[in-house]
């Protein structure tokens, strides 16, 4: 008998197609010399004193479970962050969760909202992660087209003309991931009056927060009236901390939604690793008391790169929006006749540089490619000076 596995997996979960992100990474894995514009990961070593922190924990034998909330002196850290930082009070005893990496904190709050055949709202270009999610948890996602020409920010009446009957939630991925774009005061405020008149939940993903460039800085959603008790606030320690590797994140959100996600947690993952969340306290207890100094100093960094990224594409002659989050860009290549994916399959076989595709953030990111600008300079030089070659070839 011929077995075929294939016959009896969830077939919801079988069609949905593998991260375009990854596709261009594990192809350039295998070509030498090849410079990676592709991974949203900080080019940074994780701080000497956080991973010493660590360190000393495990030597000091701390090897058990911690509670399945996670570490009680770390949530009490994360909630004088928000009210610091966000102007957001929450209590650390149940409505603070830490979990493996931002990216289980959205697991959990989908999982945890949608029903099946609920609809969530993805503003589009966004993170690859989201409408997989919302599949997984038995939702359907329904992407909400943003534009450069308004620097990608999610419009009010774009968002109002997608709601429906069976609309449960939307996800507000600012600042995002791939495009860069903020949403700011008056579009924010605008989104929020939207949300309440049709009593919808927010997952507000602000892994990126720290790492953003207007003056004025982040502001989330959920510190706007009427907002922060139907909000679940995503933050994590990855980007702004360099410490992706480590796989820790948290959400904050009232106890009546984190009771439901802290059910999943428990039997699912137990809790998040007890060194990355000694890791995670001493990232945020200095950060508290030397101004994150750590995290300022690699946001300076980021924004020189990501003004030498702009100016570099514009000068090749191609439009490219200022982001002032994040640190991707996210240029427009339809000058050049090319598709997105046509673009960056030829750029990587010709000039060895990975870009991905805008197409793998949504069907409006065609047109586009997202470069990461968290990686060194001289390489950051090089894999221009490769892509200005190429771009004179066409």
């Amino acid at each position: 008998m011929n077995f075929q596995p294939e016959k009896y997996v969830n077939q919801a979960i079988a069609a949905v197609p593998k991260s375009g992100i990854r596709k261009f990474f594990d192809v350039a894995q295998t070509i030498p010399g090849a410079i990676s514009l592709g991974v949203g990961e900080p080019d940074f070593v994780t701080p000497y004193h956080i991973r010493n922190a660590a360190i000393d924990s495990l030597l000091d034998g701390e090897t058990a479970y911690t509670s399945n909330l996670g570490l009680m002196e770390l949530r009490q850290e994360i909630a004088a962050y928000m009210e610091g930082r966000f102007s957001l009070a929450y209590n650390p005893a149940d409505e603070i969760l830490v979990t493996v990496g931002a990216s289980e904190a959205i697991d959990l709050a989908l999982r945890a909202l949608v029903n099946p055949g609920e609809e969530v709202l993805i503003p589009e270009p966004s993170y690859v992660s989201y409408a997989p999610g919302v599949v997984f948890a038995g939702g359907m996602p329904v992407p909400v087209p943003t534009h450069a020409g308004n620097g990608f920010q999610l419009e009010a009446s774009a968002l109002e003309s997608h709601i429906t009957e069976k609309t449960k939630a939307i996800i507000l991925p600012y600042p995002n991931n791939p495009t860069g774009a903020v949403l700011g005061g008056q579009a924010l405020r605008e989104v929020a009056e939207v949300i309440l008149r049709h009593d919808l939940i927010v997952i507000s993903d602000e892994i990126y927060a720290e790492l953003t460039y207007a003056p004025e800085g982040h502001h989330s959603i959920a510190a706007l009236p009427g907002m922060k008790e139907r909000s679940i606030v995503i933050n994590g320690f990855s980007k702004a901390f360099a410490m992706t590797g480590w796989r820790m994140g948290f959400l904050c959100a009232p106890a009546g939604f984190t009771g439901i996600m802290y059910k999943i947690h428990q039997y699912t993952i137990m809790c998040a690793p007890r060194q990355g969340q000694v890791a995670a306290l001493e990232a945020l207890r200095r950060g508290r008391e030397d101004g994150m100094q750590d995290v300022r100093t690699m946001r300076e960094s980021y924004d020189r790169r990501r003004r030498l990224m702009v100016s570099a594409f514009r000068e090749m002659g191609l439009d490219c929006f200022e982001p002032l989050g994040a640190f991707y860009v996210f240029p427009s290549i339809k000058n050049t006749g090319l598709t997105s994916d046509e673009f960056c399959t030829r750029l990587l076989n010709q000039e060895k540089v990975v870009c991905v595709p805008g197409t793998a953030f949504g069907a409006s990111g065609e047109g586009h490619i997202r470069c990461c600008y968290a990686t060194a300079l001289d390489k950051l030089n090089e894999a221009l000076e490769r892509i200005r070659h190429f771009l004179s070839t066409l």
